[in-house]
């Protein structure tokens, strides 16, 4: 059994790892259309993305946030962590610290009926100990539960203690981390800490989206690989603590909405401007206007690749800071600088090495490109990754330059696009989630097999 500090460096490694992948698998997403049209070699266009997708991953970290802390409950209460369920059972049946005395009081009506049918000394029933976890997990949402009084003589860690004393001004998330920590202190015996349990949850999150990446990847399927990471999360959080493990509130409008909401705007947007350039431009000679998007687009795909830094690289940052928030190794969900840096490298990396099997299909299987198409595209692209990262949603930068692409296609007739094509990648994005979390989830079993669980 790995202790939490060495789950925890795999756990660091494997993000980064994933960092990595996800370069090589999505560099396509910012230099498929400047390759296409030959504006840019491969190799120059590849370099390029490398250095802005570092750059880009350096300016903003909400998206990596909402990862840390939006998505799964990390703080709540399993079966499994009560250690001592007969212990616990006794301290709220007669309460005789200030803790145990306040908990009391917060009981539901079900557990008081349970605790007065408890003969102490006897193991708690199953029906008790999941009454007194439900309890537990309301006590993480209550902003009174710490007082000076109440916890004096139970040695706090100094950010805990600050955390708590104005918890009516936390974030849920934070309150729940740092009431998790208080009652962790108040009942060191009674109660196991979730640190190491969940280091498995991410650690599996992480294989499942590992493995899919790699699969769409190996058969050229331009597949989000931010989506393949939260559906991995998904699936290894709920085989560990069932539905009530997942922020549904987060995935439905940090994730669902922005996944169809994101490639319809790039399709919107890349139909509009495809068409204004149409209108604009009808009279001028074809071969000039080539000629003139030639340059412009290499504006449009470096800033392509800085959104897609932007928002991508940010994935792994919040994985690793969601590990070191449920390690207790920091006590909200702040991305460090070491985070930010190592994970800009590992995607600079990655995307230094290419993916040429989705380049050929963003490139060239959806439409034929011109240089103004591609401008076209990847400023639409663009401009929704700008929007989407400030309002910290973790959309797929996959979904938005295809939604581009069949935009400015559209534009000019229904026909000019391979809507077959269309069919297979939407099958594709569909397919990525519950994917990706069976695959997190029979990984995470094997990795408690395996002895890496408690």
């Amino acid at each position: 059994m790995l202790s939490v500090s060495l789950l925890l460096l795999l756990v660091v490694l494997c993000a980064l790892v994933f960092d990595y992948i996800n370069g090589f698998h999505d560099t396509a997403n910012a230099i498929a259309t400047v390759v296409s049209t030959r504006v840019l070699s491969p190799r120059k266009a590849i370099i390029m993305a490398a250095c802005l997708n570092f750059v880009g991953a350096l300016f903003s970290t909400q998206v990596a946030i909402t990862i840390a802390s939006g998505l799964l409950d990390t703080a709540r209460f399993q079966m499994a962590d009560i250690h001592q369920p007969a212990a616990l059972a006794a301290k709220l049946q007669h309460p005789a610290d200030p803790v145990s005395r306040y908990l009391a009081i917060q009981l539901s009506p079900i557990t008081h009926g349970l605790l007065r049918e408890y003969t102490a000394g006897g193991e708690p029933s199953q029906e008790l100990q999941a009454a007194m976890v439900e309890d537990l997990n309301h006590a993480l949402t209550l902003t009174e539960l710490y007082s000076a009084e109440r916890f004096a003589g139970i040695a706090l860690k100094p950010k805990i203690e600050a955390k708590a004393r104005n918890s009516s001004r936390l974030k849920p998330e934070e309150l729940t981390n740092t009431n998790r920590a208080l009652l962790e202190k108040a009942y060191p015996h009674e109660l196991d800490s979730n640190q190491q349990a969940f280091q498995v949850v991410i650690l599996a999150g992480i294989l499942g989206a590992i493995v899919w990446n790699l699969i769409t990847w190996k058969y050229g399927i331009p597949s989000s690989s931010s989506h393949a990471l939260i559906g991995g999360l998904c699936g290894a959080a709920i085989i560990h603590g069932g539905l009530p493990s997942v922020l549904w509130h987060g995935i439905v409008h940090k994730v669902l909405i922005p996944l169809v909401g994101s490639p319809a705007m790039g399709f919107i947007l890349g139909f509009l401007l495809m068409g204004v350039i149409f209108k604009t431009l009808a009279q001028v000679h074809p071969g000039r206007v080539s000629a003139s998007f030639r340059y412009l687009q290499i504006i449009s795909a470096a800033t392509m690749a800085f959104t897609h830094g932007l928002n991508d690289a940010q994935k792994s940052m919040g994985i690793i800071t969601m590990a070191l928030v449920s390690a207790r190794m920091i006590p909200e969900p702040v991305v460090p600088t070491w985070v930010v840096l190592s994970c800009a490298v590992a995607m600079a990396l990655g995307t230094s090495v290419g993916g040429w099997r989705i380049i050929k299909t963003m490139g060239h299987k959806i439409i034929r490109l011109e240089p103004v198409h591609g401008f076209a595209a990847e400023t639409s692209s663009a401009i929704v990754l700008f929007v989407t990262s400030h309002f910290g949603m973790p959309v797929s930068t996959t979904h938005v330059i295809s939604g581009s692409i069949f935009g400015v296609g559209a534009s000019k007739r229904l026909s000019a696009v391979r809507w077959g094509v269309a069919q297979s990648m939407v099958m594709a994005w569909v397919l990525t989630l519950p994917a990706a979390g069976l695959v997190a989830a029979l990984s995470y079993e094997l990795l408690m097999l395996v002895g890496l669980g408690r």
